[in-house]
């Protein structure tokens, strides 16, 4: 078994005591040393299938797994008793208060996230860990500066856990000297404080997986997952596990995710933003898959929606829940009609979701849960879901999903500027620890921070104009990022501009929107300047 080491980072005695035991430990070093290696291959094969494709391969379904897309007797683990409605889950970081109040939040679920809405700081993931065994207990509370009292609610949501994908080191611990995986530590410390504990009480341990882009990688994570059940003395299917469905290459194997996962699957959700970024990343030598401005590509438009629809059926089919994707928008208490704005625009895209079949969807301020209800109880009404309901009507369509030139809209000078200022704001600000942030009324994460960047790179090496005839050049990008940059600082005020590490923010940027080679995700880059 690897020797597990620990960076000298400090660390509360909590953490260093209870969620970094010994056994705590020792159960992260079995895991590396039985999955790591397998983890390493897969990702290896992600570069050479990405090779294909730029030099003029297709992504198509696979002939290889023909037989199990096309057998219709095959069915997933039916949903469990504790969680059989989803209609409404909230998303966020484990930050202590955040917790409380989307626990007490209205919605079905919250999905403590270790991914995209969270900035990696060692502090983070493991007080984290700290928050969510205090959650699962009941006994979490929360004193705030200005004396207000937090604690939980007779009645609270049910946790699902999110750790971070296949690709992403947790360089604070590493096993006989090679660095950690962060989906394994992620998933190991939660596995060992938080299932037992969630078992104990009759509920199950629930999983948000992402960045899947291939078929094998859900079959990795079904031997953990079983691993883990055998080695912490839980029953078969006491993890069970959404799939976010965020590459553009997994849209083609969904059958073969859920089959892979079969006994521990809970179903797929449309991830959406993360979605968009990797449409953009693994086509970007393609001139016709060049996107209008990030407004513009809607979940109405012909790939989002060929992805969705396909998505429910796939999941209906096999009986298993399909999960719409996030409402960004921040309700303003402070503007009406902001405010309205906002919630009439979560409630189209959540009436629009309920109409086409899913089972339930994501919201990302406890101001939208109620909004978001009321769109799936019309639809539901009693029923926990809506499982029932095959969208037969739906052909799997491979030249749809990839079809982004169908994409209405422009790129205008607002858009470019809109995805810099964003793209360096979210930087600044996961730099500083913090993995959700607040930006023109949306909640911004990692993933709409990729869109930024990604699309800034596409407009770049395809000399994309805007609607005045500019061609888009890296010039032009700098020039608009001195002037966001002057904007931000004037607003922000000397202090918390320094606070916010520019420069460092800025080179980051730089490097992600305008390399010659493209980064694969912003937040390794910018992971190296963590603590």
């Amino acid at each position: 078994m690897p020797d597990p080491q620990i960076a000298d980072t400090p660390l509360d005695e909590r953490s260093r005591a209870e969620i970094l035991s010994p056994d705590a430990l020792a159960f992260l070093a079995e895991l590396h040393g039985r999955f790591d290696a397998c983890r390493l291959e897969l990702l290896g094969a992600r570069a050479e299938r990405r090779a294909a494709i730029a030099a003029g391969g297709t992504l198509d379904f696979l002939p290889e797994t023909r037989e199990i897309r096309e057998d219709s007797s095959w069915r997933t683990a039916a949903p469990r008793d504790d969680y059989a409605d989803r209609r409404v889950e909230i998303t966020g970081p484990t930050d202590r208060k955040l917790v409380i109040n989307a626990l007490n939040s209205g919605a079905k679920g919250f999905m403590a996230d270790f991914e995209d809405a969270n900035s990696p700081t060692w502090a983070n993931q493991v007080s984290g860990h700290a928050n969510l065994i205090d959650a699962i207990e009941g006994t979490i509370t929360y004193e705030a500066s200005d004396g207000r009292h937090y604690e939980l609610n007779e009645e609270t949501a049910t946790l699902l856990v999110r750790p971070r994908g296949w690709h992403l080191p947790e360089r604070h611990i590493s096993f006989n000297g090679a660095v950690g995986s962060g989906s394994l530590v992620d998933f190991g410390l939660f596995a060992f404080h938080g299932a037992p504990r969630l078992a104990s009480q009759g509920l199950g341990a629930y999983l948000y997986l992402p960045k899947m882009e291939h078929h094998l990688e859900a079959r990795l994570w079904d031997e953990v997952l079983g691993f883990a059940e055998e080695s912490l003395g839980l029953e078969r299917g006491t993890f069970r596990a959404t799939v976010l469905i965020e590459a553009l290459p997994a849209a083609f194997q969904m059958e073969e995710i859920l089959w892979e996962l079969r006994d521990h699957s809970y179903g797929l959700n449309a991830g959406r933003w993360d979605y968009i970024a990797s449409a953009i990343k693994v086509l970007r030598e393609r001139p016709e898959a060049v996107l209008p401005d990030r407004a513009e590509v809607k979940m109405t438009v012909p790939f989002m929606r060929a992805y969705t629809e396909l998505l429910v059926r796939t999941c209906h089919g096999r009986g298993i829940f399909a999960m719409g994707g996030m409402a960004a928008q921040i309700p303003s208490r402070t503007d009406a009609e902001a405010n309205e704005r906002a919630l009439a625009a979560a409630r189209a895209d959540k009436e629009r979701e309920a109409a086409d079949g899913f089972d339930g969807t994501w919201v990302a301020h406890p101001d939208t849960v109620a909004t978001a209800t009321a769109a799936f109880d019309a639809v539901l009404g009693e029923r926990p879901n809506q499982i029932g309901r095959l969208r037969d009507d739906v052909v799997a369509d491979a030249a749809a999903l990839v079809d982004l030139g169908a994409t209405p809209g422009a790129v205008t000078e607002s858009g470019l500027r809109g995805n810099v200022s964003v793209g360096f704001q979210y930087i600044s600000f996961w730099l500083g620890g913090r993995g959700a942030v607040a930006l023109n009324n949306l909640m911004e994460d990692a993933a709409t921070a990729e869109i930024s960047r990604n699309q800034i790179w596409q407009w770049v090496h395809h000399g994309t104009k805007l609607e005045d005839g500019t061609v888009i050049d890296a010039a032009l990008v700098r020039r608009i990022l001195d002037e966001e940059m002057e904007r931000i600082r004037a607003e922000v005020g000397e202090e918390t501009w320094e606070a916010g590490r520019p420069e460092e923010t800025r080179r980051v940027f730089e490097a992600v929107a305008l390399g010659d080679d493209f980064q694969d995700f912003l937040t390794e880059m910018a992971y190296e300047l963590l603590d």
